[in-house]
């Protein structure tokens, strides 16, 4: 994948599996990638995987449950696909 260079590559992804959220590919408590899917499909560190994930929990879009993975949140808030925090 080509990211661009003057964007934080979490930021790129993050936006990716955002879009994926919004056109129903991941729908609510659907499973969304790993830290070490995200790591092969991506071609990015465990660190960046990692806040990729962190930064969609804290938009509200997902949620983890320790020990099964992170999932599509069932409500998520309507401004959150729109956003990009830090």
């Amino acid at each position: 994948m080509q990211f661009a260079p003057d964007i934080p590559r979490w930021r790129q992804v993050a936006k990716i599996i955002r879009s994926r959220i919004d056109d129903g590919t991941y729908t609510p408590r659907t499973r969304v990638p790993s830290v070490l899917q995200l790591t092969a499909e991506f071609g990015i560190a465990n660190a960046t995987a990692q806040k990729v994930l962190q930064n969609l929990r804290k938009e509200g879009l997902i949620y983890t449950e320790p020990g099964l993975g992170s999932f599509v949140a069932q409500n998520p808030p309507a401004s959150a696909t729109t956003t990009e925090s830090d």
